[in-house]
């Protein structure tokens, strides 16, 4: 039934969908909206300052609706929308890590990115968008020095130097993508040419600035306890507070470390678990190319037990290919591996799953792209992980939805489906339980170190030596996760934590149902309702809101994904890590 007040609902939700494309450009290429193609955003102190306005004022006009007038499926999204305006609200304006963060160069080299590695159109006809953006890098950096504040972040601003002196490289990969495209001397590459000289020499030149601005940085980055448990109270995280979630990660790094050694003694009860996670490490493919190949073959093994075992809907025509993370991301934002999903709008979408080959050089990197690493990785990242989920969530019509990323449901997701996977006899040897609970103890330092970093408990390298010590990674991977953690609150948390709360939805679901529980079921109505709050899906569950949502097509049950290129020379843009 439609209510009366349904219309200006969705009116206000329309105004504010638009406005987040006009301002946001690369929002708009994010998603499959191709009509800003062409520019960048407004990187200006005023920008900022104008969409905290907008916020404010959406959240306002959403409150003032009556939702008594509204229909039910009305009146949960609207309480979705300001679940999302909120926390918008508390990151632009509470927490201020745009004024003492600069993430100019990561933006433009998403800017970039977004439009190279998309078929949406013709090659030469996102090279034209992408020479536009090239063309606009130079004033998008004057302005973003409008926004650095008086106390910019030592630290944070190293990691956009870091991005900064990998971009000349993802310039030339789209300067070589030219020639290839266009007659030498065409008017379209001298064009693009010179776009490519001009943004390498704005993004030197920026980075000078921002080192020198940054030369006195603070160190003092944390939200401190107040503002993470008020942060925590947004995320609506069943009702837990920080010192709830710290005794679950705290409980879960005990749990999962215990059931590592089990595992690394079914491997081999004679040897020691160090040296049984050793030997686990050192089996790997002799070389980065070999690596992506078995991260493809572990990914389609996946998809097909999906369908074999009755796990899961699969929405028709979905594609992902595999390929090397892009040299501006590996040292400083994806250090293991990221999946980039695919953009809603697009006619044809698909993800895109990437892998770090190594982070500064390191010698040891391929340890880290173990057999069994490479299986549970690709669970997580691919199927029934990540692309799976947001393959489907994107099938969902509401514009709210599509604003909607919560991480302990859609990371949650991505970790619930490694134990699930297991459960139902994909890659179960014990030396790949051995790597899932390894990366379940990594999880578990996240959650801890999340909300003692967060609340200025433990420095960065104390939070490094915990990670290095309790799950064994390379340093240097584990220096490139913590850095990544410090401007993230409540982020890292969501992995293991979201898999916990999915767990008890799991087991409520059952209990409420009986012998009418259905896993395949279960999953699709979380996979077609978006990625939606665990709160918000439970009470979808219990007929909130019009209830949960379910494929409208049929599984693919062809046993192989629409198209599985091979490895590509682009870069990545936005993504989400594993």
């Amino acid at each position: 039934m439609t209510g009366q007040l349904d219309d200006r609902f969705r009116a206000l939700v329309e105004d504010h969908f638009r406005y987040l494309v006009s301002a946001m450009p690369v929002f708009a290429t994010f998603i499959g909206i191709h009509s800003e193609d062409h520019r960048l955003g407004d990187g200006t102190r005023d920008a900022v300052l104008d969409r905290i306005a907008h916020e404010r004022r959406f959240v306002g006009e959403l409150e003032s609706i009556d939702g008594e007038g509204l229909s039910a499926e009305a009146r949960f999204e609207r309480e979705l929308a300001l679940h999302v305006a909120r926390l918008d609200l508390f990151t632009l304006d509470e927490e201020r890590a745009w004024e003492r963060r600069s993430s100019a160069l990561e933006e433009i080299g998403d800017a970039i990115f977004s439009v190279f590695a998309r078929d949406f159109a013709p090659l030469p006809e996102r090279l034209d968008s992408i020479t536009a953006r090239l063309e606009g890098v130079a004033a998008a950096l004057d302005q973003h020095r409008s926004r650095l504040g008086p106390h910019p972040v030592r630290l944070w601003n190293e990691i956009d130097l870091t991005v900064g002196s990998e971009m000349p490289e993802l310039f030339e990969e789209v300067v070589q993508a030219g020639r290839g495209a266009w007659p030498d001397g065409s008017r379209a590459l001298r064009r693009l040419e010179s776009a490519a000289a001009r943004a390498s020499a704005a993004v030197d030149s920026y980075g000078r600035w921002l080192r020198d601005r940054s030369a006195d940085g603070t160190d003092d980055w944390p939200l401190g306890r107040e503002r993470y448990e008020h942060l925590v109270r947004l995320r609506a995280l069943d009702g837990l507070t920080g010192d709830d979630i710290l005794a679950i990660g705290e409980e879960q790094l005990v749990e999962n470390q215990a059931a590592r050694r089990r595992a690394a003694r079914d491997v081999d009860a004679d040897a020691s678990e160090a040296e049984v996670i050793d030997r686990i490490k050192n089996d790997h493919p002799a070389t980065f190319d070999e690596a992506l190949d078995a991260y493809r073959d572990a990914m389609l093994r996946a998809r097909q037990h999906i369908i074999d075992h009755d796990l899961a809907t699969i929405p028709s025509g979905e594609t992902l290919r595999v390929q090397a993370t892009p040299e501006y991301l590996r040292n400083a934002a994806v250090p293991f591996a990221a999946y980039m999903e695919p953009p809603r709008f697009d006619p044809r979408p698909s993800g895109i799953y990437i892998v770090t080959p190594s982070v500064d050089g390191d010698p040891d990197a391929m340890r880290e792209h173990c057999r069994a690493s490479i299986s549970n990785t690709s669970v997580h990242e691919a199927y029934p992980g990540h692309h799976l989920q947001l393959s489907a969530a994107i099938t969902h019509p509401s514009l709210v939805r599509a604003l909607v990323d919560a991480p302990e449901f859609v990371e949650g997701w991505g970790m619930y489906s490694e134990q699930m996977m297991r459960e139902h006899g994909f890659d179960a040897e014990p030396a790949h339980m051995v790597a899932m609970y390894t990366d379940a103890i990594w999880r578990s330092c996240r959650v801890i170190l999340d909300v003692r970093l967060h609340r200025g408990e433990i420095t960065v390298e104390e939070a490094t030596d915990f990670l290095v010590q309790r799950t064994g990674f390379e340093r240097a991977n584990a220096q490139a996760e913590v850095f990544r953690y410090t401007y993230t609150p409540t982020y890292q948390l969501s992995y293991l934590l979201g898999k916990v709360l999915l767990l008890r939805l799991r087991a409520d679901e059952q209990r409420r149902l009986g012998n009418a529980f259905s896993l395949r079921r279960f999953h699709d109505q979380l996979l077609y309702s978006g990625g939606l709050p665990i709160t918000f899906h439970r009470r979808l569950l219990a007929g909130e809101g019009g209830g949960p949502s379910l494929p409208r097509v049929g599984p693919d049950a062809t046993g192989a994904p629409g198209g599985v290129p091979g490895p590509a020379d682009a870069t990545s843009g936005a993504v989400r890590t594993a």
